[in-house]
């Protein structure tokens, strides 16, 4: 099968296409032919910032080719999409039956690698947030495959001002058709600040700024990859809060909340109050085309690495 592999030669970070064995699903995982495979903005950043090759996860979707053993909930023929730690970004992946979920009829793979993990860890967010009815939301990486619909959970979930933050003018019109009543960029000196409730996807450096633009008793979530700083200060003389979100622990803690998540996204879908977005469908071979678009802040949406016919 054709694999996606990272390497450092020199300094300089190489994805390189090889020809590797196909894995094997072990206890409790299942091993899935991949039609689509979205790239996480976590995986770019370890890439770029690793001393050292680093395996290559993703979200993916496709059909199940072989059950590992005690595997009951899934059959081979399902149509499943779920977080693939390592090796992600091949022609077959295997996934812990933990982090997977059905894809229902009439959706397609690239639809659901848009809609499902990016669609939860929105949800996610906005859940820990507590927003109330008639608050402010601002969500930072707007344009993103999780701030596209963390916009449009804000809209549906009665925020009476949705904000979109994004790092360029060029981005507004896009963000705004999903929901954005106003938009900043990352360089503007206030960003429109006070706001009840920041949605942060990207961390580091914007940290501190996001945590500035909060209004006294404000609360942040961050689920970025992205680090950063908080100065204990700025929280106090706010009466504010920085809760951090992580999926997984959802996926893994709560499966029973994760499965209702997943359902009302794809209902929520279907009755046309999320709309996915997909930047662009690039052939897995070339994946360093698709890291670039999300480092260099070009994507609109989610990017969809997408397999040629698989080798046997």
């Amino acid at each position: 099968m054709l694999r996606i592999r990272h390497e450092v030669d020199g300094g300089a970070e190489l994805l390189f296409a090889e020809e590797a064995d196909r894995p094997e699903a072990a206890a409790g995982e299942v091993l899935i032919r991949v039609e689509a495979v979205g790239v996480t903005l976590p995986t770019v950043r370890k890439v770029r910032e690793g001393s050292g090759p680093v395996p290559l996860g993703g979200e993916v979707a496709g059909v199940i080719v072989a059950l590992g053993a005690g595997v009951t909930a899934f059959g081979v023929g399902d149509r499943v999409t779920g977080l693939c730690f390592a090796d992600a970004y091949a022609e077959f992946a295997v996934l812990n039956t933990a982090m997977t979920s059905p894809i229902p009829d009439g959706a397609t793979a690239v639809e659901a690698v848009a809609l499902v993990r990016s669609g939860l860890v929105a949800r996610g967010a906005y859940e820990a947030a507590r927003v109330e009815p008639g608050e402010s939301v601002l969500v930072t990486a707007a344009a993103g495959a999780v701030g596209t619909l963390a916009l449009q959970y804000a809209k549906a979930g009665g925020a009476a001002r949705v904000v979109a933050a994004v790092s360029s003018a060029d981005k507004a019109d896009f963000v705004r058709g999903l929901g954005a009543d106003e938009v900043v960029r990352y360089e503007d000196a206030d960003w429109g600040a006070p706001y009840d409730v920041i949605l942060d996807g990207v961390g580091g450096d914007l940290l501190g700024p996001a945590v500035r633009a909060l209004a006294t008793g404000g609360r942040l979530v961050a689920f970025s990859s992205g680090g950063g700083t908080v100065e204990a200060y700025e929280l106090l003389v706010r009466g504010a809060s920085v809760i951090g979100f992580q999926m997984r622990a959802i996926a893994v803690g709560k499966p029973e909340l994760y499965d209702r998540w997943r359902r009302e996204l794809w209902q929520m879908r279907d009755a046309g109050a999320l709309r996915t977005v997909v930047h662009e469908e690039i052939p897995l071979d070339d994946a360093a085309r698709a890291h670039a678009l999300i480092e260099q802040r070009r994507n609109l949406g989610k990017v969809v690495l997408v397999p040629r016919a698989p080798s046997r």
